[in-house]
C-alpha cells in the first residue's frame, strides 16, 4: 500500500510549513502540522500507558477540538479504533464503555463521581501532550481491510448503527477526492461539522498527507469564524448554506451604490472572507436554487452523493458539473440498479460487509454481496454519466389505485418557498397526500404557505395532489428529535408528533 493516505499520516512527521488551527467563539490555536504530529506521539503513548493496544477501542465524546484529532491520530499511530460519538445524539458514557467495549473514554464534559474508571476528562489529553515520554510508538503499517475508527449512522431511520470503516475505504476515497479538486499548499481546508463524522477527519489527514492548511472550529461557531481563516474549501450540509444565503441576502440588502450583483459578491466575501476555491455539500438533497444563488455569488459549490456504507459515490466538480444531480461516479465505485429502480452500490475497497452494531438482519438488508450495498435510494444515471438522486424507496407513497409517487420532488417543490424551511409528505390512509411543513420562522406565514401549495399542486398530477398542510409547531429540531444531526427530517418522529392533525380529515391549511 504504497499510496495509502493512512499509512503516509502515520509513517512520519510531515513536511514543515502548514498549520492547523482551532478556533471557538473568542479564542484561536494555532500550530505547525509538525508540532501536531509530534503531541500525537505523546498522545499516543499516554493511551499505551492506559494499557491501550492495538485492535482495543476507544471513544471520544465531545465537541470538536485540538484534543479530539490528537486522539484520533494517537489511535491512528497504536492501531487502536477510534469510535467518535456525537454530543446530545450520545450522553452516558458509562453506558457507552460498557456497549461498545471501549478500553477508554475521553469526554470534554464533566466526568461524574460515580463513573468507571476508564471515563476520562479531556484535561488529561491536553497534559499528556505536553509531557516528555521516555518511548513512543514505533511506526505501523495498515493493511486495506484494518479499520481504523467505528463510525455511527445519522439515526434518522432509528438507532445509530456503528459501522468499522477499512483503511483500503478510507485511501480510495481520500485519492479520488485529491485527483478531482487537487488541494495544495495554498489550500485551508475548513471543518465545522462534528469530527465524530469520519469524512470531517479526512481534511486533517489530506492537510497531513498532501500539505496544506485546515481550520477546526464548530457548527455554532462556524459563521464567525469564515471571515477570520479565510479559508479555500467549506464542506457543509444544506441547511448550512440555506443559512449563508439568507444572511449574505440580508446583508447584501443593506448595499448602496452597487448593482445586485455586485452587492452580492461583496456579501458573500465578507461571509466567507476572499478566498474560496469551492463549497462543498451532500449529506441531504440541496435546493438547486440555493446552489445557483451562492454560484452566481462567486461562491461555486458542488453536490455529491454517498452513504455511511459506501462513502463517497459521486461528486460534481469543475469541469463536471450538471445541475440537479450527485456528479458522475468516482473511480472505484459501480453504479447498480435493483428491479425495483433502487440504487446499488459496488466498492473496490468497501467499507465494510456488515454492521458491527446493528439490529439482527439490519446488515443482511444494506450489504446484499459482497462489495454491494443496496442504499435505499431511487435514482438513474443518464446518458453523460451523471447520477441523480429521485428519493428514498421507503418514502415511495403507494396509493390505493395502485398508483406510486415519489415524495421528494414535491416535497423539494415546497420547499422553494421562502416561508417553508421543510417539507415532508405522507399519506395516512392511501388515497391523498398530507403536508407537514416547517415553517421558516416561528411566526409562519400562512399566506405564503398557501400560495405555495397552489403553486406546487398546479406543477404536479393529479394522484400527486396535497389535501392538506400541517404547519408543525414546534418546529422540527435537532433538539426535540425531528432533525438528525445532519438537518435531515426523522419522518417517524414527525409523523408521531404531528399525528393527530396528519390523519383527522379537515382539509386545507393547519397551523398548530
Amino acid at each position: 500500500m504504497t499510496d495509502s493516505v493512512i499509512n503516509r499520516v502515520v509513517a512520519g512527521p510531515p513536511a514543515p510549513g502548514h498549520r492547523i488551527s482551532f478556533l471557538r467563539l473568542g479564542s484561536r490555536r494555532t500550530l505547525d502540522l509538525t508540532e501536531l504530529y509530534e503531541q500525537s506521539g505523546r498522545v499516543a503513548a499516554y493511551l499505551r500507558s492506559l494499557g491501550v493496544e492495538s485492535g482495543d477501542r476507544i471513544g471520544i465524546l465531545a465537541a470538536n477540538s485540538l484534543e479530539w484529532v490528537l486522539l484520533d491520530l494517537a489511535a491512528l499511530r497504536l492501531k487502536a479504533v477510534v469510535a467518535g460519538f456525537e454530543p446530545g445524539k450520545f450522553a452516558d458514557a458509562g453506558e457507552l464503555v460498557a456497549r461498545y467495549g471501549l478500553k477508554a473514554l475521553f469526554t470534554d464534559q464533566d466526568v461524574p463521581a460515580g463513573a468507571p474508571a476508564a471515563v476520562r476528562a479531556f484535561a488529561d489529553v491536553a497534559e499528556a501532550a505536553g509531557r516528555t515520554w521516555t518511548e513512543l510508538p514505533e511506526p505501523v503499517v495498515y493493511e486495506p481491510e484494518e479499520v481504523t475508527t467505528i463510525k455511527f449512522t445519522s439515526g434518522s431511520t432509528g438507532a445509530p448503527k456503528g459501522l468499522g470503516a477499512t483503511v483500503g475505504s478510507i485511501d480510495a476515497s481520500m485519492r479520488a477526492v485529491q485527483e478531482i479538486f487537487e488541494h495544495r499548499g495554498g489550500d485551508n481546508l475548513f471543518v465545522f461539522l462534528p469530527l465524530s463524522l469520519l469524512q470531517q477527519r479526512y481534511w486533517v489527514y489530506s492537510a497531513l498527507c498532501f500539505g496544506h492548511d485546515a481550520t477546526v472550529t464548530t457548527y455554532e461557531a462556524a459563521f464567525a469564524a469564515l471571515a477570520t481563516a479565510r479559508p479555500t474549501v467549506v464542506m457543509g450540509v444544506p441547511a448550512f448554506f440555506e443559512v449563508a444565503r439568507q444572511q449574505i441576502g440580508q446583508d447584501a440588502a443593506r448595499a448602496d451604490g452597487v448593482t445586485p450583483d455586485a452587492a452580492r459578491r461583496a456579501a458573500a466575501r465578507r461571509l466567507f472572507g476572499d478566498r474560496i476555491r469551492y463549497l462543498w455539500t451532500g449529506s441531504a438533497p440541496a435546493d438547486r436554487e440555493v446552489l445557483r444563488y451562492l454560484t452566481d455569488a462567486g461562491l461555486p459549490i458542488y453536490e455529491g452523493y454517498g452513504l455511511n456504507e459506501t462513502c463517497i459515490v459521486s461528486k460534481n466538480h469543475p469541469g463536471a458539473h450538471k445541475e440537479g444531480s450527485a456528479g458522475r461516479v468516482l473511480p472505484g465505485k459501480q453504479v447498480l440498479f435493483d428491479e425495483d429502480g433502487v440504487i446499488l452500490v459496488r466498492s473496490e475497497h468497501p467499507v465494510n460487509r456488515r454492521y458491527e452494531f446493528a439490529e439482527p438482519g439490519d446488515s443482511e438488508r444494506m450489504f446484499v454481496a459482497d462489495g454491494v450495498v443496496r442504499t435505499g435510494d431511487l435514482g438513474y444515471v443518464d446518458e453523460d454519466g451523471f447520477l441523480f438522486i429521485q428519493g428514498r424507496a421507503d418514502d415511495v407513497i403507494v396509493l390505493g389505485n395502485g398508483k406510486k409517487v415519489i415524495v421528494r420532488p414535491i416535497e423539494e417543490h415546497m420547499r422553494t418557498s421562502p416561508a417553508i424551511e421543510e417539507c415532508v409528505v405522507f399519506c395516512p390512509a392511501q388515497t391523498s397526500l398530507v403536508a407537514v411543513v416547517s415553517p421558516s420562522s416561528d411566526s409562519p406565514d400562512l399566506e405564503a404557505i398557501a400560495d405555495q401549495l397552489a403553486r406546487t399542486n398546479a406543477s404536479f398530477g393529479r394522484d400527486e395532489q396535497i389535501r392538506k398542510v400541517v404547519v408543525a409547531s414546534p418546529r422540527p429540531s435537532i433538539a426535540n428529535g425531528m432533525l438528525t444531526s445532519q438537518f435531515k427530517p426523522r419522518r417517524q418522529a414527525i409523523f408521531a408528533a404531528f399525528q393527530a392533525e396528519i390523519t383527522n380529515n379537515q382539509d386545507g391549511i393547519h397551523a398548530q
